[in-house]
């Protein structure tokens, strides 16, 4: 259980870091600005539409008297939100670094080389293009994922008391999973770490992962708070992989003099 604290805490050093340094938290700023809109767009369209899905979708319970008619499509619209919620979750923060990767790629170096040692960090030989279709790849096999989560957790919902209870927790925690994993892949795959490692690695400190991305994925669900976290997240997940590699590291970097830094 001492992983859950390491964890959380490594979410608070990489929001001090960027607290520190001015530049690369305002040029980290820019990409989930940008996904903000596009997923906040979808999310009015899923709430205006939604009812109206359902309908379409429940033909069966056209002659439904009331108040049954009523309570079930407006449980299902419900359900149909929350879903959409939580996929948002889920999606937010792949489709943030694959928007932002060359930003986010600067900001992981920039913290590698503060708590190194000897001031260098690992770099990537592959050329944009390439790095960004690996991302890509990855976050599409990674949403594939979470989405078998999302509709097993979306069943049990339907569950008397345990639906309502148990199976939200039980999201948090799978959404915290996904989301340590997608932040600590821009510091893994710069090194050569791929998918299937990345995954073994977190699996084999869950608690770890839980700690950093649970809390974060909480916090994500207030509106705004995603974007203004994001370049703090990155920073913490790479203190984070570090970790995981068994990596040294002078310091955590958040009480060193800010410097500013050259942007991508």
């Amino acid at each position: 259980m001492r992983d859950l604290g390491v964890g959380f805490g490594y979410l608070l050093k990489g929001q001090r870091w960027v607290a520190r340094h001015g530049r690369q938290y305002g040029f980290g700023l820019l990409p989930g600005l940008i996904t903000l809109v596009l997923y906040a767009a979808a999310l009015v369209a899923l709430a205006v539409w939604g009812e109206d899905a359902v309908t379409w979708a429940t033909p069966f319970a056209d002659d439904w008297s009331s108040p049954w008619q009523g309570l079930f499509r407006g449980f299902l619209t419900a359900v149909l939100f929350a879903l959409g919620l939580l996929l948002a979750v889920l999606t937010f923060t792949a489709v943030t670094l694959l928007v932002g990767q060359p930003f986010y790629e600067n900001l992981s170096e920039t913290v590698d080389a503060d708590v190194s040692p000897d001031g260098t960090a690992p770099r990537s030989d592959l050329p944009l293009w390439r790095e960004l279709w690996i991302s890509g790849r990855d976050s599409l096999r990674v949403l594939v994922r979470a989405g078998l989560w999302g509709v097993l957790l979306f069943a049990l919902g339907f569950l008397p008391f345990v639906g309502q209870t148990v199976v939200p927790v039980i999201g948090f925690f799978v959404t915290g999973f996904f989301l340590t994993e997608e932040l600590a892949a821009v510091a893994l795959q710069r090194r050569g770490v791929d998918l299937r490692a990345r995954l073994s690695l977190l699996r084999s400190r869950k608690t770890l992962a839980w700690g950093f991305g649970t809390p974060l994925g909480l916090a994500f669900l207030i509106p705004f708070v995603a974007v203004f976290l994001m370049p703090g997240a990155v920073a913490g997940a790479t203190l984070l992989a570090r970790d995981l590699l068994g990596e040294e590291s002078a310091d955590d970097g958040t009480d060193a003099p800010a410097e500013e830094n050259a942007t991508p």
